[in-house]
């Protein structure tokens, strides 16, 4: 591990910066931490601002923002071979030195005012102040927050931070662009946070506020269609022909997976209820002439469930349902199709959202996100590879592959065209939610893994919920999901 000194603010130093200095020393990299004494302090009316608004939305956690009397310097005997800069404004020297940039800006206090102001900040990772060797677009889950809007881009500073300095010492940086560069002076930043907040965040509160009180926080809707030929993976549009899976309004279906048996078809979808705020795995039987039957419940834990990607191999039928706010992916077996499913095994352990399977050359993959401990669970790809589906399940060399909120989470299974393969994936540029892209795959291996801009799914058709984030098709049943605005 190469020697790393990590410079942080002398006063006032941000909670950000302490877990990136604890990651990188928990990963076993030599570190020394030195103080730059230049001010790089928030302002106290900003911080009182988010401080008060955690506390309005009950969030009684450290705020990565949150300033804090001081991280502890330390030294060692070895010179370093990198420099980690997090104040943004190290004095120059010969070793390499990495500075991230959010924004263009180099200070970290950027980021309250624009997302403040409604932006979404992209993070930079900046070699000798010159070149992009790492790129962040962080997911914003709650816009209406600044201070938690600015809890998820830090987050992925963390994530940015730690994972260009893995890639300095395992010798694959890759050297992007040159860099943009933004003035700011402290009295700007200051004033322009107060206008942003009066004319951004505090009006887009209240209309979330309002919304909030009149309708549901989210209730999806499934749609379903019996095509034959090219679907939506194909056109990129969502076309004719959707009819909407039947709910009560006091629970909602989504995440809608299709799975065809003995020439019948059933859909597992995510059942969630609004009374208790977790949802159970259900299954539909059409019947034959394509007519749904009532949901029922096939598979509960006491964490929330969705994402029931279910699948035949090896001679059996599986399932693999997100439970990220359970700590682990679990693997299940059918023992009684559709009804009965046990637990196989722990595939892998942490918050892993929306996992993908896929078999690729010779071996087995998962796509899928990794919220990474803070932020959203919707930025941050992970890929892994196994030899078989009980595993063991190996983390890709290039983890995380990207941190990306327009295409990082999958938005439904793989689809084979030809030679082709197509990954649909959730663009969160609007919000959770906010639409559906369809991504080539370009390469995989055990040291490559490339995906192609999405090319975005249009909302033409008779789909009356044009906010989708799943797709999947089994023979001739295809199948969508979109947020509806349903009053409470």
């Amino acid at each position: 591990m190469p020697s790393i000194d990590i410079i942080v603010p002398k006063s006032a130093p941000r909670r950000w910066q302490e877990i990136v200095v604890a990651r990188l020393q928990a990963e076993g990299h030599d570190i020394a931490v030195v103080h730059e004494s230049g001010s790089n302090a928030w302002p106290v009316a900003i911080n009182t601002a988010l401080a008060l608004e955690r506390k309005i939305f009950r969030r009684r956690d450290p705020a990565l923002a949150a300033p804090l009397s001081e991280i502890p310097a330390s030294s060692r005997d070895s010179s370093a071979v990198l420099r980690l800069d997090l104040t943004g404004h190290a004095a120059p020297s010969d070793v390499p030195t990495i500075t991230l940039r959010f924004g263009g800006s180099r200070s970290d206090l950027s980021v309250a005012r624009s997302v403040a102001a409604g932006a979404l900040p992209v993070i930079d990772a900046v070699l000798d102040g010159k070149t992009v060797v790492g790129r962040a677009w962080p997911m914003i889950d709650r816009r209406e927050a600044v201070s938690l809007g600015a809890e998820d881009v830090l987050a992925r500073a963390v994530t940015l931070a730690v994972s260009t300095v893995r890639a300095f010492a395992e010798n694959r940086l890759v050297m992007n662009e040159p860099v943009s560069k933004v003035s700011e002076n402290a009295v700007s930043r200051t004033l322009g946070f107060a206008s942003a907040c009066m004319t951004g965040a505090l009006p887009r509160l209240g209309r979330e506020a309002m919304r909030r009180a009149r309708f549901r926080h989210a209730h999806w809707r499934v749609g379903y269609r019996f095509i034959d030929g090219p679907g939506v993976a194909s056109s990129c549009e969502l076309g004719d022909g959707w009819s909407v899976l039947p709910d009560a309004g006091d629970r909602f279906y989504a995440d809608p997976f299709p799975f065809q048996w003995q020439d019948r078809f059933f859909l597992f979808v995510e059942d969630y209820s609004h009374a208790t705020g977790k949802a159970v795995i259900s299954v539909v039987a059409f019947d034959a002439t394509g007519k749904p039957g009532e949901p029922r419940c096939v598979l509960e834990e006491p964490y929330h469930l969705s994402y029931p990607q279910v699948f035949e191999r090896d001679g059996a039928i599986w399932m693999l349902p997100e439970a990220s706010s359970g700590g682990k992916l679990v693997l299940y077996r059918s023992i009684e199709f559709p009804d009965r499913w046990a637990p196989e095994a722990v595939l892998i352990e942490g918050e892993i959202s929306d996992a993908t399977l896929l078999e690729h050359g010779g071996q087995l993959w998962l796509f899928a996100t990794n919220r990474d401990g803070y932020g959203s669970t919707s930025d941050t790809l992970v890929v892994f590879h196994a030899p078989r589906l009980a595993g063991p399940w190996t983390p890709h060399v290039l983890n995380p592959v990207l941190i990306d909120r327009r295409m990082a989470r999958p938005g439904g299974a793989f689809v084979r065209e030809g030679s082709s393969i197509y990954l649909p994936v959730q663009d969160g540029t609007l919000g959770y939610g906010g639409g559906l892209g369809i991504s080539q795959l370009l390469e995989l291996d055990e040291k490559t893994v490339r995906l192609s801009p999405p090319r975005p799914i249009a909302a033409r058709g008779d789909w009356p919920y044009p906010k989708i984030h799943t797709l999947n098709r089994s023979g001739r049943l295809e199948v969508i999901d979109g947020i509806a605005a349903v009053r409470k």
